[in-house]
């Protein structure tokens, strides 16, 4: 049986969150969705980070890489190649649009930016809708900015009118409970009839190792990529902790070199400072407390978790990290800090105060992996049975011209002896 064809896309100019995401819905969608749908899954995940392949993909999938972009004072740049932007942007756009035009997808989820860096999607996404049966997502976290900034990104992709024309939905990866973009005014009003809204990313996200690289009990800080969180990671390798506790920094696979190397110098006795570990599910889940950035990643696999945790949000770039904080510290599900303010002493005070409690986060809705397979079936459900239909028709058309060949052959056999045995006759 032909498989269902799944692409999901994210642009990552800062951090691996886009990436992260698309790759948690992967794993769902792979695992969950050939038994919702009957028919076997096989993806590409588009991606401008050339650290994605570190992760592990599902079986069937395969990674495609765009050159990268970086986002710098003056907005989007790009991050290796010595191009300008008006070159870059309709490079990406070729490959985008040669991926989906060769692969034709039945499902593509294109993760926060509809039309992606500079519109480059745009074109794409138009063809497959034209070239044959596809249904289009937008799939958005549950914060994406103030509403000032979030309006006018959609200003910029053309407004509600352009969503609309492109995507057949857009699932938003949180539970309105705790924050609800539209009535935040983040997501424009008019396109409330599309939303179908998932609850967090939180349960069931895939684990790796099962095994811990921190010896003994210990507590952690992490801060997700890492281009941004030397500041956190730096008051939190001079924290004393409680005797006995070690204290595990992740200081990401994209913080400068020069910055680990310096936390590396500055940690206290007890503190170990790593880029990454093989499983952050799993290291979380036996630590005795979490400090961490406010990424959508890392706060839903803080979620999954009965772990206390603070939050200390990214202040620059964007207010979705704050925005995040203050409503899940609202509904009581963790504890938040500004980083302008945090001390070593601050900070080792509230470890202290958190080691060996729990949070009961039972209240969140919290299996969006679940969730997410579910809606893309009831979009593929109509495209799967349609096509099976077609298969089974194609089918049985194959075998009908195979009988009436057979049988033609059959006559024509047939013939050819009687021809033969005329032909003796007239020779005796």
């Amino acid at each position: 049986m032909e498989p269902l064809r799944i692409v999901l896309y994210s642009h990552d100019s800062v951090g691996l969150g886009h990436v992260r995401r698309n790759l948690a819905l992967a794993h769902a969608l792979n695992n969950q969705l050939p038994g919702l749908i009957g028919r076997p899954v096989t993806g590409i995940l588009i991606t401008g980070t050339a650290l994605a392949p570190a992760f592990r993909l599902p079986e069937g999938w395969d990674w495609v890489l765009l050159p990268g972009v970086a986002k710098g004072s003056e907005g989007y740049l790009p991050r290796n190649l010595t191009l300008p932007m008006g070159e870059l942007v309709p490079l990406r756009a070729r490959l985008l649009q040669a991926t989906l035009a060769g692969f034709s997808p039945h499902l593509v989820v294109v993760d926060r930016h509809a039309t992606g860096v500079h519109g480059e999607l745009e074109t794409a996404l138009r063809h497959a809708r034209t070239a044959g049966p596809v249904r289009v997502v937008l799939g958005l976290r549950e914060v994406l900015d103030s509403p000032a900034a979030a309006l006018a990104e959609w200003a910029r992709v053309g407004g509600p009118r352009v969503v609309k024309d492109l995507f057949d939905a857009i699932w938003v990866y949180g539970d309105p409970a705790v924050h609800d973009p539209v009535a935040a005014g983040e997501i424009p009003f008019a396109l409330r009839k599309l939303i179908r809204y998932t609850g967090y990313l939180a349960v069931g996200r895939p684990s790796a190792s099962g095994t811990s690289c921190m010896p003994g009990r210990y507590c952690m800080t992490t801060v997700g990529g890492g281009s941004d969180g030397y500041a956190l990671a730096r008051v939190a390798v001079a924290t004393p902790v409680p005797d006995g506790l070690g204290h595990l920094v992740v200081a990401g696979p994209q913080m400068p070199a020069e910055q680990l190397n310096d936390l590396r110098q500055r940690a206290r006795p007890g503190v170990k400072v790593v880029a990454a570990v093989d499983d952050i599910v799993f290291h979380i889940r036996h630590a005795g407390a979490v400090v961490a950035m406010g990424g959508y990643n890392t706060v839903c696999e803080i979620m999954s978790t009965p772990v206390p945790a603070l939050i200390v949000p990214r202040t620059q770039s964007r207010a979705e990290q704050r925005i995040r904080a203050a409503s899940l510290a609202a509904a009581g599900y963790l504890e938040q800090h500004e980083i302008d303010t945090l001390t070593p002493e601050i900070l080792a005070a509230w470890l202290a105060a958190r080691i060996g409690t729990t949070v009961d986060r039972r209240r969140a809705v919290l299996d969006g992996l679940i969730r997410v397979p579910q809606l893309a079936a009831e979009l593929l459900r109509p495209l799967a049975t349609t096509e099976l239909a077609h298969a089974d028709q194609d089918s049985a058309d194959q075998v009908t011209a195979e009988r009436a060949s057979a049988e033609q052959f059959s006559a024509d056999e047939s013939d050819a002896a009687v021809s033969v045995k005329g032909a003796s006759r007239v020779a005796v």
